[in-house]
């Protein structure tokens, strides 16, 4: 296996837990690519070609209202991969996969990802630990939006960003922040400036700093480490 395309599949945490001869076999199929900023990976009701796992950016699954509102419903970091619905079965997703970080990923066919997954091998175990930790996910945050206010759920984001981002400096604007929360761009202003009152973080013109992480956890709400200890839980469980 060359050794560049073996670091890069050792940065994602679902490929590192795969066995040697399972990850050798997979190598050769694996693209290593650039996501940017907003790119969409794929809309709602459109058929996933092509599935990514993240080594360093940050893709959000977005479910998009009649009236165009947007509310993001998931996140898929460097602990996981986009594109469950192929390996489920339905092809389809009803959400919009669009790269909230930018950064790398690795781009694999989703016939080929189906395939290996059919064979009932360690990979298969794999993939359905994540879809459950996923959906422990998916579901908390449907109750963080309904019960927690808006300054809790941004510092919750914003350490699910650093976490997969490996960075503590990002670039995110008010209107791409209200849209992924899903509240008023003066809502995003308030709560990050009251974070930046605070000397949690930085933010000027797009790019948030995170100066204190640990007055950032004190702040968020109990959803952050909740999922946190689901995702551990789970692929903890996975043995070779």
């Amino acid at each position: 296996m060359d050794s560049s395309i073996r670091n890069s599949l050792l940065e994602n945490h679902l490929l590192a837990a795969l066995p040697q001869a399972e990850l050798e076999r997979l190598a050769p199929y694996f693209i290593e690519v650039s996501l940017s900023l907003g790119q969409i990976l794929h809309e709602p009701q459109e058929k996933i070609e092509t599935v990514y796992f993240p080594t360093h950016s940050m893709i959000s699954l977005v479910s998009i209202m009649e009236d165009g509102s947007t509310v993001e419903v998931g996140i898929v970091g460097n602990d996981g991969m986009l594109g469950y619905p192929v390996y489920l079965g339905g092809d389809y997703s009803h959400t919009r996969a669009i790269v909230q970080i930018e950064g790398t990923a690795l781009q694999l066919d989703a016939g080929v990802l189906k395939c290996e997954f059919n064979q009932g091998n360690f990979l298969q175990r794999l993939l359905l630990l994540y879809t459950q930790a996923f959906l422990a996910q998916v579901s908390q945050t449907a109750a963080c939006n309904r019960f927690h206010p808006a300054e809790e759920r941004l510092a919750r984001w914003l350490l699910q960003s650093q976490d997969f981002a490996g960075s503590e400096k990002l670039n995110l604007t008010q209107e791409f922040l209200s849209s992924m929360l899903g509240i008023r761009r003066a809502s995003v202003t308030v709560s990050a400036g009251t974070l930046q009152q605070a000397g949690m973080i930085r933010y000027n013109r797009g790019k948030i700093t995170i100066l204190d992480r640990a007055a950032l956890e004190a702040t968020t709400c109990e959803c952050y480490q909740i999922v946190r200890r689901e995702y551990n839980r789970l692929l903890g469980l996975l043995t070779v």
